[in-house]
């Protein structure tokens, strides 16, 4: 059975290109993103590295680490990095774990159990390996979603969905298409009462929907 939301994240320890990590320490306090790759020098993973090298500044403003999976080795990612930095004209600072046994691939439900990498391997073999996980401070699941290896993900999604996520915590939800500064919405277990001694003043547009500022 594969990860479900708000399930605590399995733990492992791993290589990377910056050194060992055990994923739960090196998580810490923060919030983290997983996002995983089936091949070092592929096309669009390229550019998706880059895209996420691009928001170095952003990740940090949300107290975010991010990480990235790939079934390659240590080598390979350094060798890597250089291209992702140079096509995104940005310092690809994260680290990139090696996978190359499969096991967090496999640990993280992205991959059978069966799966196994093949002499001259190419991107096809290791297809599934290309999701995205939001993790809390708790280490629990917040979100995942993965992709076809044609599509290239769209970071700027990923990192709206974690201004939800992180906005979620204060005990709100955030309705379709949010971003930053637009209202949110009081959730149907809030009463009223409760509702206007914990937000103030709010917008009731059905019983059930009820918008309100966003706390800060």
């Amino acid at each position: 059975m594969g990860l479900r939301i708000n399930d605590v994240v399995p733990d492992f320890t791993a290589e990377t290109d910056q050194g060992s990590i055990s994923f739960h320490d090196w998580i810490g306090d923060s919030w983290a993103i997983l996002f995983s790759h089936p091949k070092d020098f592929t096309p669009v993973c390229t550019t998706e590295f880059s895209a996420v090298a691009q928001l170095n500044d952003e990740w940090a403003k949300r107290n975010t680490k991010v990480i990235g999976v790939s079934v390659d080795g240590v080598e390979e990612h350094k060798g890597w990095k250089k291209d992702i930095e140079s096509y995104g004209n940005a310092a690809a600072g994260f680290p990139i774990i090696a996978d190359g046994g499969l096991e967090v691939s496999k640990l993280y439900d992205m991959l059978p159990a069966d799966a196994y990498l093949p002499d001259g391997r190419t991107p096809a073999d290791s297809a599934t390996v290309r999701s995205v996980f939001i993790i809390g401070p708790d280490k629990q699941l917040k979100l995942s979603m993965t992709y076809p290896m044609t599509v290239g993900r769209n970071f700027a999604e990923i990192l709206r969905a974690l201004d939800g996520l992180q906005m979620s915590a204060k005990g709100v939800a955030t309705p379709a298409n949010w971003v930053p500064g637009e209202d949110v919405i009081i959730p149907p277990t809030v009463s009223n009462e409760d509702a206007k001694a914990k937000f103030g003043e709010f917008e009731t547009i059905f019983p059930y929907l009820r918008k309100v500022k966003a706390p800060e």
